[in-house]
This record gives structure tokens, sequence and C-alpha cells, in this order.
């Protein structure tokens, strides 16, 4: 069989394969924003492959490679049948994985019997409504608008302004300050991960079109975001930091960072807790509109 499957290392300039399918296929997980694929690159080996109509992304989760494939679905079998060569090639299962729901039935009709379908929430992503989190109208958000109220009572000079090139020392320093709060000899490796993922969006914050928010009292950082597109309705906000001493300050970012992004973004998706009990309350305290379940898919 011809080598037609070509990967290299995701890159800055995979965004445009992913603007021109992510919307077709209607993704709308956090895995297939262009930051994610980039940043984490260095801890999963990511590669991408652009074959037929479909992006393949190829990577390594707990020593076993996986893909998440952006399917055009007019021709699903063709690109599975595709991939179960690959893998037979190379004397292992396929395993698709960050696949949603509505593509189960597809791949059951097409290849009956053949894959077996788990999921883990752990790994659901939380996704809401922009104009819920930029308002936090409505009773079920009276707590966050209390957290808000009280960062305007206590810091009116504050301001919230898009996030520059030139404001990436303070967030690295902010990033520090909060990894040696926060570190702890069980997630000491997850903490330094996530330190070199930020390092490297920052460094390639143009080729990647990031788009982010900073939040500032007086001359001082007190937190800061950002995040890159999944397709034209959906956000995804990849990193939220904020100095804890400031009170209301997550609150602030969270609500002035969803109003400040242009309407046609409907939802944001949040990305996963992970299994972390506090972040896990700390996401459902601001109620999503979706729980979206991302199915790992194995060949049998």
């Amino acid at each position: 069989m011809p080598n037609d499957l070509i990967f290299t290392p995701t890159a800055p300039h995979h965004k445009e394969w992913l603007r021109q399918r992510a919307l077709p296929c209607g993704g709308m997980n956090c895995d297939i924003s262009i930051v994610n694929l980039c940043c984490w690159q260095f801890r999963y080996q990511t590669e991408i492959a652009l074959w037929k109509n479909h992006v393949i992304v190829r990577f390594v989760s707990s020593g076993q490679r996986a893909y998440i494939v952006l399917f055009d679905k007019n021709d699903i079998s063709s690109a599975i049948g595709r991939l179960l060569d690959e893998c037979q090639a190379k004397g292992e299962p396929l395993r698709l994985m960050g696949v949603c729901e509505d593509m189960l039935p597809l791949l059951e009709n097409e290849f009956p019997g053949r894959f077996s379908f788990d999921y883990d929430r752990d790994y659901c992503d939380y996704i809401y409504r922009r104009d819920a989190l930029a308002t936090l109208v409505g009773k079920k958000l009276q707590p966050k608008r209390n957290f808000v109220n009280r960062f305007l009572k206590n810091y009116p000079d504050y301001i919230f302004r898009p996030l520059e090139k030139e404001d990436i020392p303070a967030c690295m320093t902010l990033d520090d300050q909060w990894t040696h709060r926060n570190a702890s000899d069980s997630t000491d490796d997850d903490e330094l991960a996530e330190r070199q993922a930020i390092a490297y969006v920052f460094r390639h914050w143009d080729e990647l079109e990031a788009c982010g928010g900073v939040l500032y009292v007086g001359h001082q950082l007190v937190a800061f975001t950002y995040g890159s597109p999944i397709n034209e309705r959906v956000f995804d906000v990849c990193v939220e930091k904020a100095n804890p001493f400031y009170e209301g300050a997550y609150a602030m970012i969270n609500k002035s960072f969803a109003a400040s992004l242009p309407d046609h973004y409907e939802l944001l998706n949040r990305e996963e807790d992970l299994g972390l009990e506090g972040l896990r309350k700390a996401k459902l305290s601001y109620h999503p509109e979706i729980l979206l379940k991302k199915y790992i898919v194995t060949e049998k």
C-alpha cells in the first residue's frame, strides 16, 4: 500500500487544516484546538496528517498509540479502514480518543461489533454558554456575581484588557508564583508539564493566533487567561490563573474574558476536571450547558 498517510509534528501553521475541518465535522472537544495540539506535543508526541478530507492526529497516551480524527462524515469508513491498515501493520489495535457520542452509532453502523466504546467521567469537557458567563445573570450564578461585586468594591482601579506580548513576562511570573503556592509532591510532574505548555504558547503567541485577557490592579497583574477557537461557534479556554489573595480575581477574569470574545462564539469549552475534586466543584459551580462525554473507541 502506498505510504499516503504522512504524519508531521503538530505546528502552529496546522491551524489552517483545523479551520477547514473543525466546523464541518461539528467537533466541540478541547483536544482539537490548535493551542492544545501544539503546546502538549512534547508530552504526547503529537503528529498530524491530512488524508483525503480528514484531519488525523496521532499521539501517545499512557504508553499506547492513539488517534483523534476530524471526520468527513460522508466518508468515515475509508478513514477508519486506512487507520485499521496502519495499526495492523504495526501489530497493534486501533484506538481512537476524544470521540463524541454522535459518532458512536456511525462507527457501529460501518463496523458492526468491531469496536468497544468506553468513557471516563474525569475527561468530560465542561461547555458553557458564553453569554451566561459574560453576564452571570440568574439565581444559579448569584454566588459568582457576589465575588465579582466584591472585587469591584475592593479594587475600583482594576483594568481588564486583551493579553498582549508585553504582558507575557508578568504572566510567566504569576504562573511561577501560582505553581510554587500549589506545588505538591504528587503533582510535580503535571505542574512542570503545564508550565512547559504555557511557555510554548507564549513563545509562539503570534503564530498560534491565541487570544487572551489580563486583569491588573494598579500596575500589578492579578490574573490572566487565554485560549483558541475550536470552530466558529466554540472557543476553548485553555488556561486561567489568578492571584488568590485578590478576592474575586478568578470570577472577574472569567466574566471579563467571556464578555470580551466576539458574539459568534456561542459556547465556551473550559476543558476537563481530570478527576480533581476542587476543580470539579469549581467547574460545576458555573453550571455547564453541556458535559461533553468523550469516548475511547478500541478495536476488539
